[in-house]
């Protein structure tokens, strides 16, 4: 169900009017991308990266941008309702689980369209969707790969799919959901493309997909055929057709392309392979480069780049084979920062953030302003005139000004969290990770932890951290400093009880 408030609106707004007032925006969203895998923000990266380089070289790259969570699902649930994730959820939509969307959530796409976008989704949803409408009755599960897994039979694939991305703002969807998850199919708006008719569901099949690195995908329908190889190239063609249809088009777009890449499988097409100095997932992020520059290149040949406001950023830091990457091949993918996804260390969360909106965004212009992915939609409420209800993004600063090339700090503090109550607070230069040893999710190998002069401290008080001083997190100073200590605990408590944090709500 669309969100009632924005389906109001629609019915009394001219769009006519707000072709030529608004510009395009295109999202361009990576999947467990890390910092420092970016050559134009780690000069010590294996991976080259020219096209985002070139990106932040035309635009404005910010070294303190962050994702909501340390996890996918909850990290796209931030963006695209401008509301911290731990509000109502911490962990990822499972295969087949429902949507993570209330009905009464406006979304990102819901307020653009309000302000008379066409608005797309292309690639990873990972936000669930209504499976249980479309099941069938009765047990339809086998034991594959340890564990009960649904067979193509335990749903009716001719019905539509509810609560998807159609449902929730944008207008037209094409994606595989999420590429290790079943079903391991397309599916177009509110439907498959093609019926699953067998199962992923051995090692036989993993092997046969001759996979150049390790693969944790979930077992599950699957569409006979299918080749996680083609998943890149196909969701960037539909990127391309889709922009190429914009060309004439009166109304502005707003384009949602969520790639699935380089998460895991690791799958770079083989005229990528040696590409990076940092194995195949450093070719697998040269190839998502690659894809990134032809969409950018296709906004250049449909005149549209000039009046398109671009956004490059990611769910959250590299997954945990970061570790053995760094040992391999001299990479840290989370450069200059301590911790991987899942963490609520800086590696964790602070990930790429560029923005390219030209002749209103400063070329090649650097900010250590402190950004949000939440952020986004009060920046495009700002930018298009849309007055966000009280009620809705309640941790969404307008940081359109700094979009603009403004100095004026506009936020100073955020939360960070990505398991049920492991929260690290963030104000200033200073952090506060309020939980002993939990941020350590991703078990870091003793043999990293002394390459890179980690002595791996414990604090009865948690670990406070001056990320001014100290970005690696390697000294807790919560001994020295305890009135810092009580001082973000108690801002932690309110920004939590409160169930809000974002100015415009403030009394």
């Amino acid at each position: 169900m669309r969100h009632l408030f924005t389906a109001a609106v629609l019915t009394c707004l001219v769009f006519t009017s707000y072709a030529t007032q608004r510009p395009n925006i295109l999202i361009l969203y990576a999947d467990d991308l890390g910092y420092g895998d970016l050559s134009c923000q780690n000069p010590d990266s294996k991976i080259p990266t020219p096209h985002l380089d070139k990106l932040a070289a035309e635009g404005m790259r910010f070294t303190d941008g962050h994702s909501s969570s340390g996890l996918c699902t909850p990290s796209r649930y931030g963006l695209l309702t401008g509301r911290y994730h731990w509000r109502k959820f911490n962990d990822i939509a499972r295969e087949f689980g429902s949507s993570k969307f209330d009905a009464a959530r406006l979304t990102l796409p819901e307020m653009l369209q309000a302000s008379g976008y066409r608005t797309a989704a292309i690639g990873k949803w990972h936000l669930g969707m209504g499976w249980d409408a479309i099941a069938n009755d009765g047990v339809a599960t086998v034991k594959a790969l340890g564990k009960n897994a649904k067979t193509p039979v335990a749903y009716d694939w001719s019905k539509p799919i509810p609560d998807g991305p159609t449902a929730h703002g944008f207008d037209t969807y094409f994606g595989e959901d999420v590429i290790n998850f079943p079903p391991y199919t397309w599916i177009e708006n509110d439907r498959v493309t093609k019926a699953p008719n067998l199962m992923y569901d051995n090692r036989e099949l993993q092997r046969a997909a001759k996979l150049k690195a390790g693969d944790h995908s979930v077992a599950g329908p699957m569409v006979e055929g299918w080749n996680p190889y083609d998943v890149l190239p196909t969701v960037t063609q539909k990127a391309l057709e889709f922009i190429q249809q914009q060309e004439n088009a009166e109304q502005p777009f707003f384009l949602y392309m969520a790639f699935g890449a380089p998460h895991n499988p690791i799958v770079p097409n083989d005229e990528f392979d040696g590409k990076s100095q940092a194995g195949p997932y450093g070719d697998f992020v040269y190839e998502t480069d690659h894809c990134i520059g032809r969409i950018l290149t296709a906004l250049d040949a449909a005149g549209l780049a000039d009046n398109t406001l671009v956004v490059f950023t990611a769910d959250n830091g590299a997954e945990r084979y970061a570790f053995a990457r760094d040992k391999a091949h001299d990479h840290w993918s989370s450069n200059p920062f301590r911790g991987v996804k899942r963490d609520i260390y800086e590696g964790g969360h602070h990930v790429p953030f560029i923005v390219r909106w030209p002749g209103v965004t400063p070329a090649g212009k650097v900010s250590d302003a402190l950004v949000s992915q939440v952020d986004l939609m009060a920046a495009f409420a700002a930018m298009t005139g849309f007055d966000l209800p009280s009620d809705q993004a309640e941790d969404s600063y307008n940081v359109l000004p700094l979009f603009k090339g403004e100095e004026t700090a506009i936020r100073s503090a955020t939360v960070h969290n990505t398991a049920d109550d492991q929260f690290a607070m963030r104000q200033g230069d200073w952090v506060l990770v309020n939980v002993i040893d939990a941020p350590r999710k991703s078990d870091a190998p003793s043999a990293w932890a002394q390459k890179h002069g980690y002595a791996s401290p414990k604090s009865i008080q948690g670990e406070l951290y001056n990320l001014k001083t100290d970005p690696g997190q390697r000294h807790n100073v919560s001994a020295e400093h305890p009135e810092k200590v009580k001082t973000l605990t108690a801002l932690l408590k309110k920004i939590r009880e409160q169930g809000f944090s974002a100015p415009r709500l403030m009394k």
